[in-house]
């Protein structure tokens, strides 16, 4: 499925286009593999809570800052994105139960957009265990 991003760094909810996809599947019983092949995103599992996203974006700042003397920013200047994708990590695998990704009450899906905007592609796996 493709995404389009509108910030260098955000997080875009993805969960309704997932349980969408597990949907039209067919599968009742199995997992769903959500991967993403650009080196500068990440999906992650979390509250969609304005006040965690901000905190979520900010704890990436402070951990990996951009501009700060990375050998890669003299190829692309991007490498601080890079850096952070490879913290996060590029693909989720959860259950699916009665035609349904499972996730806790609380948990969403997103696409971790690092080097925006852009149009991404985040590639949905959905194997059935029956």
């Amino acid at each position: 499925m493709q995404v389009q991003t509108g910030k260098r760094i955000e997080l875009i909810d993805i969960t309704d286009r997932v349980r969408k996809h597990v949907s039209e599947s067919g599968v009742q019983n199995g997992i769903c593999v959500l991967s993403t092949k650009h080196t500068t995103t990440s999906i992650i599992v979390n509250e969609n809570e304005s006040g965690l996203v901000s905190d979520i974006l900010k704890l990436l700042e402070k951990l990996v800052p951009p501009h700060a003397g990375y050998a890669h920013d003299r190829i692309d200047n991007n490498a601080d994105s890079h850096l952070k994708a490879v913290l996060l990590g590029n693909s989720k695998t959860m259950p699916v139960i009665n035609g349904k990704p499972l996730l806790g009450t609380w948990q969403s899906i997103f696409l971790a957009e690092l080097d925006g905007p852009r149009t991404r592609e985040v590639t949905v796996t959905v194997i059935s265990s029956d």
